[in-house]
C-alpha cells in the first residue's frame, strides 16, 4: 500500500452482484462525491467502464469494500468482493486495499431516508452513496 500521506485521489467501489457503488475522493480537501453506480451481470463489471474511471480520476489507491457479517467473519460475497479486488489489481495494476464496510449500505439507506424521507432506493444511489461512506472513513481514519 502506499505511503498515506502521498495519496491525493482515491476511488472507491461498494462491490455488489447487481450494482456496483463508486466514490472518488481528493486527500487534500478531505472531501469525497459519489459517482454514477455500475451495473454489474452476477457480480461482473463492464471492465471497460472500470478502466475508463481510473484511466479519468486516475487515483493513487482504490478502496473496494470488505462486505463482513457482523461477527467479522467472511460471507460468500466477502470472496466475491475479494476476487473483485483482485481483478482491478490484476488488469489494471493500481494500488488497491480493501475496507470494512460493515453498516455502509445501512448508513447509506438511512441517508436516502432521512434526505427524502421515504426508501426510494431505486431512484437514490444507495450503493455510491455507501462508496462515499467508505471513503469519508478512510479518509478520516488514522
Amino acid at each position: 500500500m502506499p505511503d498515506k500521506n502521498n495519496i491525493k485521489t482515491l476511488l472507491a467501489f461498494d462491490y455488489g452482484t447487481q450494482n456496483i457503488g463508486v466514490a472518488v475522493a481528493q486527500t487534500i480537501t478531505k472531501t469525497a462525491n459519489v459517482l454514477p453506480g455500475l451495473k454489474a451481470k452476477d457480480g461482473i463489471p463492464n471492465w471497460d467502464q472500470i478502466e475508463k474511471l481510473l484511466t479519468e480520476y486516475k487515483p493513487d489507491l482504490v478502496l473496494v469494500g470488505l462486505p463482513l457479517n457482523m461477527d467479522g467473519s467472511e460471507s460468500e460475497l466477502s470472496v466475491r468482493a475479494r476476487k473483485f479486488t483482485n481483478r482491478i489489481h490484476g488488469r489494471f495494476g493500481v494500488a488497491i486495499e480493501m475496507v470494512d464496510e460493515r453498516l455502509s449500505s445501512f448508513a447509506a439507506k438511512g441517508e436516502v431516508m432521512g434526505r427524502h424521507g421515504s426508501r426510494d432506493y431505486k431512484n437514490n444511489p444507495v450503493d455510491s452513496i455507501a462508496a462515499r461512506i467508505l471513503l469519508e472513513s478512510w479518509l478520516t481514519s488514522d
